[in-house]
C-alpha cells in the first residue's frame, strides 16, 4: 500500500531539510568530492563513447586521464604563469587607471567635482561604498579560495574522486536506480531524464562556450596588443555562462584598459609630461572583437553547443547563485546551477500537473471529457 501523498511530502521535506544542513555543516569537507562528481559528470559521455569504440571502462578512463593530465601540465608550463603575471599587473594597474579616469573627468566636466557640488558629494559617496564593498567580496573570495581551494584538493583529491567517480558512474546510476521507491520509479526515472537534459545541455554546452570565447577574447586582444589580454580574455570566458554579462564585464574592462594604454600621458626625456597620440585604430579593434564575440556566441555557439530549449532564465541564474553563495559560500555556488536546474524541472512538471488537475479544469470541464469519452460508446 503506497503512502499517502501528505506522509511523502513530510519525508521528502525532512530529506530536503537535512541536505540544506549538510551543505552548511560539512560544505567544506564535502568540496573535493563535489568537484570530483561534476567534473565526472562532465567527462563521464566521453568515456561512454571510448566504450563504444572498444575499450573497456578502465581503458576509457585511463586515457582521458593521462589526456588530462597532459592538459593540465601544458597549462601549467605556458598559460598559467603568464595568467598569474598579468593578473597581478592587472590588479596593480587599476588604481592607475581611475586616477587618470579622474583627471579627465575633472579636465572635461569640472563643475561635477567643485567643493559643495552635490554630484561630487554622491560619486564620493557611492566611490567610497564601492571600495568597502570590493574589499569586503576580495577578502571573503581570498580567504575562501585559501581555506578551500589548497593544493593538496586541488592537485590530489579531486583528481583521484574523479578517476573513481568516473569508472563507477554507471553502476552508480544503476545502483541508485535501483533504489528508487517502486511507485515513483518511471516519475523519478523521466524527472532524472528532464534534469539530465538540462544539465548536459547547459554545463558542457555552456562549458565549450566559455572555452571557445575566452580563448578568442584572449588570442584576439594580444594580437592587437593589449597588454592585458590573455587575463581579460579569462574574466570574460569565466562568466560568459550568464548571457550578455561575459560580454559587458569584459568589453568595459577591455575597452578601458585600451583607452588607459592608447590613449594617456607619457614622460618625456626632459621629465615634462607630453601627450600620447590616441590610437583609435586599437581601440576600435578591441571593441569590435567583443562586438564580433556576441554577434558569434548568439547566432551560432550557443544555438549548436547549447540549444534553446534549457530553460534556465539567466535571471534564475544569477538568483541561483546568489542565493546559493550567500547560504553555503563557495560550494554552494557550485551547486547552484544542478540545483537551479532540479527546481526548474521539478516546478515544470508541478505546472505540468496542476493543468491536468481538477483544480485548474474544474468538474464542469472533468464532465465534459467524461461525456466526449462515452459518447462513441453509446453508439455502438
Amino acid at each position: 500500500m503506497a503512502l499517502p501523498a501528505r506522509k511523502q511530502l513530510k519525508y521528502w521535506g525532512v530529506a530536503a531539510v537535512l541536505f540544506a544542513v549538510v551543505m552548511w555543516a560539512l560544505g567544506n569537507v564535502l568540496l573535493p568530492f563535489i568537484l570530483g562528481g561534476a567534473i565526472a559528470y562532465m567527462i563521464d559521455p566521453l568515456a561512454d563513447r571510448l566504450e563504444r569504440a572498444g575499450l573497456s571502462r578502465e581503458g576509457a578512463t585511463a586515457v582521458i586521464t593521462v589526456a588530462a593530465v597532459l592538459i593540465f601540465l601544458i597549462m601549467l608550463l605556458l598559460i598559467v604563469p603568464m595568467l598569474a603575471n598579468q593578473m597581478i599587473d592587472l590588479v596593480q594597474t587599476l588604481p592607475q587607471a581611475m586616477s587618470n579616469l579622474r583627471d579627465f573627468a575633472q579636465d572635461r566636466f569640472p563643475d561635477l567635482f567643485e567643493e559643495n557640488s552635490r554630484v561630487r558629494e554622491a560619486l564620493a559617496g557611492l566611490w567610497t561604498i564601492l571600495q568597502d564593498k570590493s574589499m569586503g567580496l576580495l577578502q571573503t573570495f581570498v580567504g575562501s579560495a585559501l581555506s578551500l581551494l589548497n593544493v593538496v584538493v586541488l592537485i590530489v583529491i579531486v583528481p583521484v574522486v574523479s578517476v573513481y567517480l568516473l569508472v563507477d558512474w554507471d553502476r552508480m546510476v544503476a545502483r541508485i536506480d535501483a533504489l528508487l521507491p517502486r511507485d515513483h520509479a518511471p516519475v523519478v526515472r523521466r524527472l532524472a531524464r528532464d534534469i539530465d537534459n538540462v544539465l548536459s545541455s547547459f554545463v558542457r554546452g555552456m562549458g565549450m562556450v566559455c572555452v571557445i570565447l575566452g580563448t578568442y577574447y584572449a588570442v584576439a586582444l594580444m594580437l592587437v596588443g593589449l597588454n592585458f589580454g590573455l587575463a581579460v580574455g579569462f574574466v570574460a570566458g569565466l562568466v560568459t555562462f550568464i548571457p550578455y554579462l561575459g560580454a559587458i564585464i569584459g568589453g568595459v574592462l577591455a575597452i578601458g584598459l585600451a583607452l588607459f594604454q592608447f590613449w594617456g600621458a607619457l614622460e618625456g626625456a626632459d621629465g615634462e609630461m607630453i601627450r600620447q597620440g590616441t590610437d583609435w585604430i586599437r581601440i576600435a579593434l578591441v571593441a569590435g572583437i567583443f562586438m564580433i564575440g556576441q554577434m558569434v556566441e548568439g547566432n551560432f555557439l550557443t544555438p549548436k553547443l547549447v540549444g534553446n530549449s534549457v530553460g534556465l532564465h539567466p535571471v534564475w541564474l544569477l538568483l541561483a547563485l546568489s542565493v546559493f553563495g550567500a547560504l553555503f559560500g563557495f560550494v554552494g555556488m557550485l551547486i547552484a546551477v544542478p540545483v537551479a536546474a532540479v527546481i526548474g524541472v521539478v516546478a515544470r512538471f508541478a505546472v505540468e500537473q496542476y493543468l491536468d488537475s481538477r483544480l485548474y479544469q474544474g468538474q464542469s470541464h472533468r464532465d465534459a471529457a467524461t461525456l466526449s469519452v462515452d459518447e462513441p460508446r453509446s453508439d455502438i
